[in-house]
């Protein structure tokens, strides 16, 4: 079942276009990551998804309701960790329940259990600037899921973090999408994290963006990291690498 519909949406800002007509149709369940070269319009496409900010052409619908701002519906998770610096790591992540009117007992135990399965358990009352940056972004991970969204929204959340860490990042958010199936839009320039997180990979084009590619991921779940060097992954990196590669050009083109 489609449950997000992204119809012929742009993005202009003054006298430059940076999102050309875009059509996306994500279906419950499905995780789709996002790729493009620099400037393309993939956080821009984000953030319109997410409400933050509003088409000038087109629409975006989440379940059959057009989406006008925020809501709790979309839960959003940045590469900057955006956590409550004067929060502890419990509160932090009770933060939407409390806005919700939930009771602070329900809060707790919702909290707790999220905090445990991003692997924090015994962190709750730490603060931001106790962690490192992969359980801050842990933390942010717990927060955007205890608020139990429709569609979560992942823009590069895990560029800052060192490779040993974000490969444990990209197992853990994937185990916990096995096991929920929460509806995921994930921006990332990393091919390889592309191929393994995703149901399906979205290509963008060079500035103005638009989608040029959409391809679906067929690989089983669970997913471990050595599917990494099977043929059926290396095939797909080659085919999306060259599809990257020759937007990358074509903007490059455009500046000179």
């Amino acid at each position: 079942m489609k449950i997000l519909n992204v119809r012929g949406v742009e993005r202009r800002f003054d006298t430059t276009l940076a999102l050309q007509a875009t059509n996306l149709d994500v279906a419950e369940n499905d995780f789709i990551t996002i790729l493009g070269p620099s400037g393309c319009g993939k956080s821009t496409l984000l953030r319109i998804v997410a409400g933050l900010d509003h088409p000038t052409a087109g629409e975006v619908q989440l379940d059959g309701r057009r989406v006008e701002g925020p809501g709790a519906d979309r839960g959003m998770v940045f590469q900057s960790y955006t956590l409550f610096p004067w929060l502890n790591v419990l509160d932090n992540v009770c933060f939407g329940l409390r806005e919700r009117g939930w009771p602070r007992e329900r809060q707790l135990e919702v909290a707790h259990g999220f905090l445990a399965k991003v692997g924090l358990k015994g962190f709750d009352k730490h603060y931001p600037k106790q962690l490192s940056g992969g359980m801050q972004q842990r933390t942010a991970i717990a927060r955007a899921l205890a608020n139990d969204p429709r569609m979560l929204l992942m823009d590069e959340p895990f560029g800052a973090l060192d490779h040993q860490t974000r490969e444990l990042m990209q197992e853990l958010l994937l185990g916990i999408w096995e096991e929920q199936r929460k509806t995921v839009l994930f921006v990332t320039h990393d091919i390889d994290e592309a191929i393994f997180m995703a149901s399906r990979v979205v290509v963008m084009s060079a500035r103005p963006g638009r989608i040029k590619l959409d391809r679906e991921v067929g690989l089983a779940h669970p997913r471990h990291y050595a599917v990494k060097t099977t043929p059926e992954f290396t095939e797909l990196k080659a085919e999306l690498t060259e599809a990257v590669r020759a937007e990358v050009r074509a903007a490059q083109a455009a500046m000179a």
